[in-house]
């Protein structure tokens, strides 16, 4: 979404595809990208830039800083929330192609790839967290936690790196990713699911409802979904991407935990909009990895 908006923007003015870090605050972007070009192109890029209605501020002192406006950055809920599944999707890796195969490391990077616009060789089917012996560890940890957990902990697991035991990977705390993100996920659609009996809904969006601490850096990791694809593709990282997810899902907590969204009085449209949008940023990201979002856990 905004980082996606961002790249375009940034390859239209310069010509060159940048890479994009995460700023001093929520509704900031930074680049090393000027380090490429010249001063007069310096003058071309903020320019450009800040003619775009959407951006606050396009500043070059040695790295290139971007603020979005506030309007930008809340309108992002609705975005996110009608855009569904896509909203993970960008162009970053259009005109590359990537080679798919069956192992969970390479099938992984290969969706992540596919939704960041790059071409498969070939799309192999939907890799299975399940071994042909029963006595083997997968499948003894897939028959102790679930297969939901142990896809989870398996991509989260970087390269070298040891999976958690299935003790660990079916422990229902925050602690535990493999449960938190889903938990994430859930607490989410109960905000929704609450507000539906009370027969009330998202409705009209006022972008200034939103400025509590809490909604602002959820907004501002959503805003990261498309990049952190991207990213996490182009290394051959899906344990990256579960990492973010794991951010996300700790934005997602710590701000359904807030009164605006446990108190009725508090619960506003915009406020619901959050709330759909962490739940289906959530939900893009899970599918990714090919594990389930439930909607009650």
């Amino acid at each position: 979404m905004i980082t996606a908006d961002l790249r375009r923007a940034i390859v239209a003015a310069a010509g060159h595809d940048p890479l994009l870090r995460p700023g001093p605050r929520p509704g900031s972007y930074t680049s090393s990208l000027p380090f490429r070009l010249s001063q007069e192109e310096h003058k071309a890029l903020t320019d450009r830039l800040s003619a775009e209605p959407w951006i606050k501020t396009a500043e070059i002192a040695g790295h290139l800083t971007i603020t979005v406006t506030h309007d930008a950055l809340a309108t992002l809920a609705v975005r996110i929330a009608r855009a569904g599944p896509a909203c993970a999707a960008s162009d970053a890796l259009h005109g590359r192609t990537v080679p798919a195969h069956a192992d969970l490391t390479a099938y992984l990077t290969a969706r992540l790839a596919a939704t960041a616009g790059a071409t498969l060789s070939f799309y192999p089917e939907r890799a299975v967290v399940r071994a042909p012996e029963t006595r083997s560890p997968v499948s003894a940890a897939v028959a102790y936690a679930g297969p939901d957990a142990v896809r989870y902990a398996l991509a989260a697991t970087p390269p070298g790196g040891v999976t958690p035991s299935a003790e660990v990977i079916a422990r229902q705390v925050l602690g535990n990713p493999a449960y938190a993100v889903r938990y994430a996920h859930a607490a989410a659609a109960a905000v929704l699911r609450w507000a539906a009996a009370l027969d009330t809904g998202p409705g009209g969006f006022r972008p200034r409802q939103l400025t509590a601490p809490q909604e602002l850096a959820l907004l501002d990791a959503l805003s990261w979904l498309p990049e952190r694809v991207a990213m996490a593709a182009r290394r051959g990282r899906p344990d990256d991407f579960a990492g973010y997810l794991a951010e996300l899902a700790a934005r997602t907590l710590d701000t359904m935990s807030t009164t605006g969204f446990t108190t009725i009085s508090s619960i506003s449209s915009e406020r619901l909009w959050l709330a759909d949008a962490a739940r289906t940023g959530l939900a893009a990201g899970l599918e990714l990895l090919g594990v389930d979002a439930p909607e009650r856990i």
